[in-house]
């Protein structure tokens, strides 16, 4: 009978997030996130063979929950998606932080390629969304025509970096930025 494994891989995939976004890709090794886990080292390999692998699997979980989330949104109402959306991206707002690491992960590994596919195709089915609610929005004069439909959605985006200096809650916090965005891009 084999010894328990001291971390499950969703522990070891939560570490992993907050390790990336506390060093970086370049800062993140496994010596560092064995540091931060119980139990033995070679635990990991359990798991995966390599940062690469963890990496993938990491950026993998975080965008499949964001297309879980993003897909049960009810679009009837064009506004209250688009502001649930923007809800569902402040909540991962780290999202780009680690996914711009995507290009330094090395794909000679199949298992690290087929998650970076994933997280690729997953961005795509996210742009098809967005898109569509901000073209729907357009067409029902809740958006302005008069910019242009790549400004309107990088106004979007950008406001995930804006700094929430007042730590309130992420539903508090998106609702505002949104109430702010909205103002600005109104017919």
């Amino acid at each position: 009978m084999g010894r328990k494994q001291s971390f499950t891989e969703t522990e070891l995939l939560d570490m992993t997030k907050r390790l990336i976004l506390e060093y970086g890709y370049d800062g993140f090794h496994l010596k560092l996130l064995s540091q931060h886990l119980p139990g033995a080292r070679s635990t990991i390999y359990q798991y995966y063979a390599n940062k690469e692998e963890i990496v993938a699997a990491c950026m993998k979980r975080v965008i499949s929950n964001v297309i879980t989330n993003a897909s049960s949104i009810d679009e009837t109402d064009t506004l209250a998606a688009l502001q649930q959306l923007l809800h569902i991206y402040v909540e991962e707002s780290n999202l780009h932080q680690i996914l711009g690491d995507a290009h330094k992960i090395k794909t000679e590994n199949d298992r690290a390629l087929n998650d970076l596919l994933f997280v690729e195709q997953s961005h795509a089915i996210l742009k098809v969304q967005l898109t569509r609610l901000f073209e729907r929005a357009q067409k029902e004069e809740i958006l302005r025509t008069d910019i242009p439909l790549p400004v309107l959605i990088s106004t979007f985006f950008n406001l995930l970096n804006t700094p929430n200096m007042m730590n309130l809650p992420a539903q508090q916090w998106s609702n505002l930025l949104f109430q702010i965005w909205i103002g600005g891009s109104r017919s």
